[in-house]
C-alpha cells in the first residue's frame, strides 16, 4: 500500500455501532465492566480509549512500525524514552537540537544522574569516541532543529547495534512521508504530532513508533503509569489532519524549495541552510535517507547586527512571528530568543547558532506570495 493510501485509510475503521466512516470522539473517562475484569479491551481512558487506539494504529503504519504510543506533547514523549534508563547511564545527542530537548537531558535528567554528551553527528566519529560501556541511548534529530543538518540513521543503527544500545529518533522535522526511521534501523521513533502529523497549529502531541514487542510494552506501562496521554478530541484532529498528510507534504517540499533557492540568491542572505542544496553537508545523505527535502530552513544575514534581523522578524505580512512548525501557514521565528532560549548563548554559538539565525517553516500558501512577502521584509 503507497503512503498516501495508508494517510488516509491506515488505523481507521467504520464504527461498529453506527457505521460512521469517521473514527468516533470516544468522550469518556471509564468503560463498563460485565464482571471484574471483563470488559471490550477498555478499562480507563488513561490506559486505553478508542480514538487514541486508531491513531496510534495510523502513526505505526505510517512510519512502517509495529506499535504506535500517544502522548501529550512531544516533550512527553521524549520524557518517556528516557525512564527507559537509570542513573548512571549514558545518552550521546547531537549538538544541534530542539532547545527543548536539550532542556529536559540537561535540567530534568542530569539531576536524576543520567549523563548526556553533545557532539556533532555529521561526522559519526564524534559519536564513537563518546562511547563507552554506559551507553545506552543514542538520540538524534535529522534534519536538526535548527540548523538542518543531516545525520546518517543507518550507520547511527550500526553504531548503536554495536553497543547494544537504543537509537531514538526524532523525525518531526520531516515526517513520516519523507523518512522512516526505523526502515534505516532506528529502535524508535518520535514526533512532535503538534506539527506536520496534525498539521493544523491546533492541537499539542506528541507520538513515538516502535518495532520490538518488548520496548513497546514498557513504553507502554510509562504511558499509562505517568498518565501524559492525549485526549480523544485532540486524537480526533490528528486523525483528520493524517488523511492530507502526503498532500501539504507535497507543497511544503515545493513551496521549500522556491524559498530556499530566492534566499539563496538574495544580496542580504549570508547563509541559507537548507538540505536540498548540493553544498549542504551531507546532502548526498538526505538523498538516500529522505524522499525530499521539506520546507524547514534557517537562513542569516551577511550583517551580524540583532536589529536587522528583528525587522525582518516583525515586518514580514504572511510569514507570522510566533513558535512551532508543520502548519498549513508560514511561520518564522528567531531561534536564539525563542525555541532554542534554554541552551546559553556560549553553547549555541559554539555549535553554530548565530544570533541573527532566523528559520522558517514554509507552508501553503502560493509561493509567489511568500517570495514577495520576505522581498518586502529584507527590503
Amino acid at each position: 500500500m503507497k503512503f498516501g493510501t495508508k494517510a488516509i485509510h491506515a488505523g481507521v475503521e467504520a464504527d461498529p455501532a453506527t457505521g460512521a466512516i469517521m473514527t468516533p470522539i470516544y468522550q469518556t473517562s471509564t468503560y463498563v465492566q460485565t464482571a471484574p475484569g471483563e470488559h471490550k479491551g477498555y478499562e480507563y481512558s488513561r490506559t486505553h480509549n478508542p480514538t487514541r487506539t486508531a491513531l496510534q494504529n495510523a502513526l505505526a503504519a505510517l512510519e512502517n512500525g509495529e506499535h504506535g504510543l500517544c502522548f501529550s506533547s512531544g516533550m512527553a514523549s521524549i520524557d518517556a524514552v528516557v525512564k527507559l534508563l537509570k542513573p548512571g547511564d549514558e545518552v550521546i545527542s547531537t549538538n544541534d537540537l530542539y532547545g527543548g530537548t536539550y532542556r529536559i537531558f540537561t535540567k530534568i535528567f542530569a539531576d536524576l544522574g543520567i549523563v548526556f554528551h553533545f557532539v556533532d553527528m555529521g561526522d559519526l566519529k564524534n559519536v564513537e569516541a563518546a562511547l563507552n560501556a554506559n551507553t545506552k541511548l543514542i538520540w538524534t534529530e535529522t534534519p536538526t532543529n535548527p540548523l538542518l543538518r543531516i545525520i546518517d540513521i543507518a550507520g547511527l543503527s550500526a553504531i548503536a547495534k554495536e553497543q547494544g544500545c537504543l537509537l531514538g529518533v526524532d523525525n518531526t522535522f520531516a515526517s513520516p512521508y519523507l523518512q522512516t526511521p526505523l526502515d534505516l534501523g532506528a529502535d524508535l521513533v518520535m514526533h512532535s504530532v503538534t506539527k506536520y502529523l496534525g498539521g493544523h497549529s491546533d492541537v499539542v502531541m506528541g507520538a513515538l513508533v516502535v518495532n520490538s514487542d518488548e520496548l513497546a510494552e514498557r513504553l507502554a506501562f510509562i504511558q499509562n503509569s505517568c498518565g501524559a496521554t492525549p485526549g480523544p478530541q485532540d486524537c480526533f484532529l490528528v486523525l483528520r489532519g493524517l488523511k492530507t498528510l502526503h498532500l501539504r507534504m507535497q507543497r511544503h517540499c515545493e513551496n521549500g524549495k522556491v524559498i530556499a533557492e530566492w534566499l539563496a540568491k538574495h544580496p542580504k542572505v549570508d547563509q541559507v541552510y537548507w538540505p536540498g542544496f548540493k553544498t549542504h553537508k551531507n546532502h548526498d545523505v538526505a538523498v538516500r535517507q529522505m524522499r525530499g527535502f521539506g520546507g524547514m530552513m534557517s537562513f542569516t544575514l551577511k550583517s551580524d547586527n540583532i536589529a536587522d534581523a528583528n525587522k525582518i522578524l516583525s515586518n514580514t505580512k504572511l510569514f507570522t512571528l510566533a513558535e512551532s512548525l508543520g502548519g498549513v501557514e508560514s511561520l518564522l521565528g528567531h531561534p536564539p530568543s525563542m525555541t532554542h532560549a534554554s541552551i546559553p548563548r556560549e553553547e549555541r554559538l559554539k555549535n553554530g547558532l548565530a544570533d541573527t539565525l532566523i528559520r522558517l517553516s514554509v507552508g501553503l500558501e502560493d509561493a509567489e506570495d511568500l517570495v514577495a512577502d520576505l522581498e518586502q521584509a529584507l527590503g
